[in-house]
Order: structure tokens, then sequence, then C-alpha cells
């Protein structure tokens, strides 16, 4: 007959032996829930592809590319650029936020409500804030390809100014956050899936049109230049467009910096918040 001792021991590692385990860390309670968003993501990832990577591609071809050979042709470019170097580095931001908003919506309620796959994690050592870290952890990854997937598409075109538009790539990671993380905040407060409608018309279109993406803010009568300002997309379309130029940075960059970054703080203390309220008894 084995042993008490024998019962109760366990692997050097402590994971795999009979008997008590020692408890798991909040890096592996966070990559647990990484590993399972990665999973999802494997096995969804074609019906995203039209989103992610075709969508900003049409827009280099007919924005870029097809006015922006009139645009050139008529004006001679924009703040003395060719019109597709002056709007690609701002498709790249659009499209980090359009990617935030779509894994933060639905994609939420669903893990609260519908699936209630929160729940179920919750069940396990799962703190709500580390089930939080983990999706965002992934969110992020997600903007990371997908910017980087397009500027390696668009460079070929000639769509940058300098090999500095690799900076691009964080630049938009950061402005899709800027988004994401208050939108979790969002999802987690409302009981139904009707204001994300309202959201992506009312928020979201206007975002792209209007925050300097396809023509500068001063075009806008003065009134409505003030509300670009205080929105995330703007600051990343211009750090993204000074990045592919080669611009050095200043005090303004720390400037776009700083209302990324708050965003992204706000927005997790909300969250945080929210998750804690909405999941936890």
């Amino acid at each position: 007959m084995a042993s008490a001792d024998a019962l109760t021991a366990t692997t050097p590692s402590g994971r795999l032996g009979r008997g008590p385990r020692r408890p798991t860390s909040a890096t592996e309670r966070i990559a647990a829930v990484m590993g399972h968003h990665l999973l999802v993501a494997r096995r969804t990832w074609k019906g995203t592809v039209v989103g992610r990577f075709a969508s900003p591609l049409f827009f280099l071809l007919a924005m870029g590319l097809g006015l922006g050979a009139l645009v050139d042709e008529r004006t001679g470019g924009i703040d003395g650029l060719p019109y597709l170097r002056f709007v690609v580095p701002g498709i790249v931001a659009m499209q980090a936020m359009t990617t935030a908003f779509g894994e933060s919506t639905y994609a939420v309620m669903g893990y609260i409500k519908w699936n209630q796959m929160y729940s179920a994690m919750l069940a396990t050592p799962l703190r709500s804030s580390e089930l939080l870290l983990g999706h965002l952890a992934v969110v992020a990854l997600q903007l990371t390809v997908s910017s980087a997937a397009f500027v390696l598409v668009a460079a070929p075109f000639g769509a940058f100014g300098s090999w500095w538009a690799v900076l691009a790539v964080p630049v938009a990671v950061l402005t899709g956050l800027a988004f994401a993380v208050p939108t979790f905040a969002l999802s987690a407060t409302v009981d139904t899936d009707n204001v994300f409608s309202i959201l992506f018309r009312f928020v979201v279109t206007p975002l792209m049109l209007f925050s300097g993406t396809f023509f500068p803010i001063e075009q806008l009568p003065g009134w409505m230049q003030p509300l670009a300002w205080v929105t995330p997309l703007w600051h990343g379309v211009v750090l993204s467009r000074e990045a592919s130029e080669g611009v050095a940075p200043g005090w303004s960059t720390l400037a776009h910096l700083a209302v990324l970054l708050l965003y992204v703080g706000v927005g997790w203390v909300l969250a945080r918040w929210r998750f804690r309220v909405r999941l936890l008894p």
C-alpha cells in the first residue's frame, strides 16, 4: 500500500504530480486566458479576413491610388505629400480603430451574456482583472498582426516616405487599445447589443471621415476641429503620419501619446470596475 507521502508527492514543477499542487501564478492564469482566445482566433480567423485585411486594401486601392491620382493631378498632393503617402498612414490607424471596436463589442457581450464564458472562467482561480487583461492582450496581438500585414502590403506601392514607418504599427496598436479598453467597459455595462449599432453608426463612421484620415481637419468648420482633437483616432493618425515620414519626435509627439495613454488608463480603470461588478456576486 502506498504511503501517505507518496500519495501527496508532486513533481519538481508542482503541476503534474498526485496530491496537492502549488497555486498558479498570475502570469500563468493570464497566459491561460490568452491561450483560450488565441485558440478561438485560430479557428475563426477566416471570418475576419475581409474586415482586417481586404477592407484596408480596398481603401488603399480606391482612395490612395484611384482618388490619389486625381488629387495629385489637381492640387499636387496635400501638405506637400502625394495623396497616397498622406492617406495610407491614416488608414493604418483607422483600421486599428475598426478592429478594436469589432473585438470589444459583440465578442465581449457574448462572453458576458450569451455563452457566459467569462463566468465559466471565473469558476477557476482566475480573477476578473486577469480575465480582462488576458483578453485585452490578445486584442493587442491581433491589432499588431493586422497593422503589420497592412504596412507590409502598402509599402511596395510607395505609401511611406521612410523606413520609420515600422513605428506606425505600435502607434496603431496603441490607437486601437485607446478604443478597445473603454469599449470593454461599455460592453460590460449595457444589457443589449442595440447600443453597438448606434456606436458603429454615430461614432465609428464619423470618426473615419472627420479625424484627418482622408483630408486635413483644417478643412473642417472651426467648431468641428476641437471635436477631432479630443478623439483618439486623430492623435493616432497624426502619429502614424509622422512616423511614416520619419518626422523627428517633439513635444507634440509626447502630447499625442499622452492622450492615447490617458484613454487606455481611464478605460482600464472603468473596465476593471465594470467587469468586477458585472461578473462577481
